[in-house]
């Protein structure tokens, strides 16, 4: 358990490292040459893999499409997120009115079915 803890935090400290390192963390002007840069880099492999694929690939989107991305799904999961606070305590009303009625009707004792099958001899 420690050993596993030690293994996943130094993961996460080099990749922190090595991130900051490339530029990931820095100006913004820092982390779209980044992103050009890699680009670049990909664009020769992904051609190679264009010609092999029977459908069109499209293209990396530019860097303004992808900080509006960026921006919007980040702005979406906040919004979602305080929608989730903002009804938790309807939704924790809803299951403990359940969990209350699911309770009642275990306490209740169960109809007795009349019949000739279930009534004693005499």
């Amino acid at each position: 358990m420690v050993l596993g803890f030690l293994v996943r935090g130094g993961l996460v400290a080099a990749t922190v490292y090595y991130t900051q390192k490339v530029g990931i963390w820095g100006d913004s002007d820092q982390t779209d040459k980044l992103y050009n840069d890699i680009k670049s880099e990909l664009r020769p492999h992904v051609q190679k893999l264009e010609k092999q694929l029977p459908f069109e690939v499209p293209q990396l989107p530019k860097t303004g499409e992808m900080r509006f991305l960026a921006k919007h799904y980040y702005n979406e999961g906040v919004k979602n997120t305080f929608r989730f606070i903002h009804m938790l305590p309807c939704y924790a009303g809803r299951g403990l009115k359940k969990v209350k009625d699911t309770f009642q009707d275990f306490a209740q004792s169960p109809a007795i079915a009349g019949g000739a099958e279930s009534s004693p001899p005499k």
